[in-house]
């Protein structure tokens, strides 16, 4: 594996979102002194916190799965999970609810999803879940340890035994058709193939590997920090901070300095602050423009979909809505054909409905509920710019809020308190290329050791994380991303945990 090369006693990590705030974790644990500057005045980066009159909304990811990684990043500081956090494993992890009026509580536990879809689609389907999970199971093993979970220096690094072992499970094939051959119900294909979505590939296109995500949402578990989801850097935050680390916020980083291939300090708006390496965690666009060098591809890249973001605020909920719904449209193909190709916005829309106070009631006032709604649409590569998006938001909304109501949702739009609508245009504004916070989609030639490299060529001592850099989109790989980094900077795989620290009764030191 490579690694920095000199001195790294002093590293400067740029941006205390999931990814920075492990890389951080693991640079600690190997005993680096560490500096953590973010522009915003909290940490989370995407993952974020808007709060009005007293409704808490999630400005990021709202589904955590694979909490060990999160364990493993606290245990780099000798912290552990349960001292900073409380999880609530969600049953069911979603509702899935379709166009012909059905509805499908997708279940983590073998059992309670087995005799959810014998309910649903019949005995013979249950049959054909029980050999899609095995599958899974074995997918998710041939691929974390050497695929996800690792550094490339080469694709020649792909050439192993678990190579031969993910070719034999299909995981070149197709992933609809894959999954098609375990379960015939269209709608049940769906459940299993949807998350192609959060790699920006059509699940007709995307590599039967990819569903390691559905491994993840379907089999692994589905869990909600108390607090929110920005309970989660929150806590990594402090974790970093009771284990030495330095944070800056509110500094918005200007320039890198450099002798020679060497960053020698990372100018911010507010100060400059010398380093001996740096890690770099915003937009690809943004890393590349501060480090004045771009990696040379053969193909431009290409962007996955965005998002447009619906922050509701409500008197009331719906008794049909769970902690997570996803409520699909009729149409399927056509819909990614819309967000991936053509460039329209969803004809049929499907999309996921988040009400994190169905589970955290603390998250709005007495008597009333957050809900969050998920709309993908077209990135501004292929789809409306985002002068178009200014003009077209407010029409997009009403749209948004009329197909609620159409789908049972009568009188989501009067129930609303506050609410925050965030579309292209403010992605943009983050500096997400493409506006799109989905990053570069996994194609085949822009996964593994295809996508851009948390290396570049030219600079001795800097290294990239988060989700334009391997492993890829999503907490899990974002999270991994971090410890990668950190790993090319220390030349450990794994941190070695600090013996873990006495702690009183709010999880801090004593």
């Amino acid at each position: 594996m490579r690694t920095v090369r000199g001195r790294t006693d002093h590293v400067v990590v740029v941006g205390a979102g999931l990814a920075g705030l492990s890389a951080a974790l693991h640079l600690l644990g190997a005993g680096r002194r560490v500096t953590v500057v973010e522009r915003g005045t909290l940490p989370g980066g995407r993952a974020g916190r808007i709060t009005r009159s007293g409704y808490h909304f999630d400005t990021g990811p709202t589904v955590l799965t694979m909490p060990d990684l999160v364990e493993d990043a606290l245990a780099a500081v000798g912290d552990s999970l349960a001292d900073r956090l409380e999880l609530i494993d969600l049953h069911p992890a979603y509702r899935a609810r379709f166009a012909d009026g059905s509805s499908l509580d997708v279940h983590t536990g073998a059992d309670a999803m087995e005799a959810e879809i014998e309910r649903f689609a019949g005995r013979r389907e249950v049959l054909g879940y029980r050999r899609l999970r095995t599958w899974l199971e074995q997918l998710y093993r041939a691929q974390m340890r050497r695929f996800i979970d690792t550094n490339f220096d080469s694709p020649f690094q792909l050439l192993n035994s678990d190579l031969v072992r993910l070719a034999a499970l299909g995981g070149f094939g197709r992933l609809d058709s894959r999954v098609g051959r375990f379960i015939t119900d269209e709608r049940l294909r769906r459940i299993f193939s949807f998350q192609a979505l959060y790699a920006g590939v059509p699940p007709s296109r995307a590599l039967a590997a990819y569903a390691v995500i559905a491994y993840m949402d379907t089999v692994a578990g589905v869990h909600f920090p108390v607090g929110g989801m920005h309970a989660l850097p929150r806590a990594m935050a402090d974790a970093a901070s009771d284990a030495g680390a330095t944070f800056r916020y509110g500094h918005d980083v200007t320039r890198l300095e450099r002798m020679g291939e060497r960053i020698t300090a990372v100018v911010t708006d507010q100060a400059r602050i010398p380093c001996d390496a740096v890690v770099l965690t915003a937009d690809l666009a943004v890393t590349y423009r501060l480090l004045g060098r771009r990696p040379r591809r053969l193909l431009a890249l290409r962007h996955s979909p965005s998002a447009v973001v619906l922050h509701a605020g409500s008197a009331r909920s719906w008794p049909e809505l769970a902690h997570h719904t996803i409520s699909f449209g009729a149409a399927w193909k056509r819909t990614f054909r819309e967000l991936t190709r053509t460039g329209r916005l969803m004809t049929d829309p499907s999309f996921l409905i988040t009400r994190p106070t169905a589970t955290d009631p603390l998250l709005a006032p007495p008597g009333r509920h957050v809900h969050y709604v998920l709309a993908p649409c077209p990135n501004t590569d292929v789809g409306p710019t985002t002068q178009q998006w200014e003009q077209l938001a407010p029409r997009y909304r009403v749209s948004l809020l009329r197909e609620l109501e159409r789908r049972g949702l009568t009188g989501f739009e009067s129930a609303i308190e506050e609410e925050c609508l965030v579309t292209p245009v403010d992605w943009a504004a983050q500096g997400h290329a493409a506006s799109t916070p989905f990053s570069a989609s996994h194609t085949f030639a822009q996964t593994g050791p295809f996508r851009p490299r948390n290396l570049v060529n030219g600079t001795e001592n800097a290294v990239i994380a988060g989700c334009g850099t391997t492993p890829g989109v999503g907490v899990p790989t974002v999270l991994i991303s971090g410890k990668l980094a950190a790993a090319r900077i220390t030349g450990t795989r794994r941190t070695r945990p600090r013996p873990p620290a006495h702690r009183g009764s709010k999880g801090r030191p004593v």
